[in-house]
């Protein structure tokens, strides 16, 4: 495998860590919308990635990762009695969305953690490919 395709490599994990944040932040945004039906409530979003394996006519193989959708969460809204809401349906009740935010900023430390190592990653290799060049001219 070529020092290159570890730039390939990298960058889709930056890439796929990247809308993982962003629909973790868009959990974190939206975990105290209400709603006055079940319906209308806010569902979390979360990404779905795949291992891709590439073969380069038996020269072996890479292995990246590509988002393959990001899908709704099927957990029910909470219902909590608050009769004094604007949003509050007839019987007092709004729907909130099911997102733990204890859950969610642990999920986004572990995806800021994962998105620095891959940066690491690809200054490592620029560093090891800048000294390899430099070895030529000595």
């Amino acid at each position: 495998m070529s020092l290159f395709k570890v730039f390939d490599i990298s960058g889709s994990g930056l890439s796929a860590q990247s809308v993982r944040l962003n629909t973790i932040a868009s959990n974190l945004a939206n975990a105290d919308s209400a709603s006055g039906t079940a319906d209308g409530a806010y569902r979390a979003r979360h990404p779905v990635f795949q291992a891709v394996m590439d073969d380069f006519g038996g020269q072996g193989g890479s292995a990246s990762v590509r988002v393959n959708g990001v899908v709704q969460s099927q957990a029910p809204p909470e219902m909590r009695h608050m009769p004094n809401h604007p949003l509050a349906n007839e019987d007092g009740y709004v729907f909130l969305p099911a997102v733990n935010t204890v859950e969610a900023m642990t999920d986004m430390m572990s995806a800021n953690r994962t998105y620095q190592n891959n940066v690491e990653v690809l200054n490592t290799v620029k560093q090891l490919m800048l000294r390899t060049l430099q070895l030529g001219r000595n």
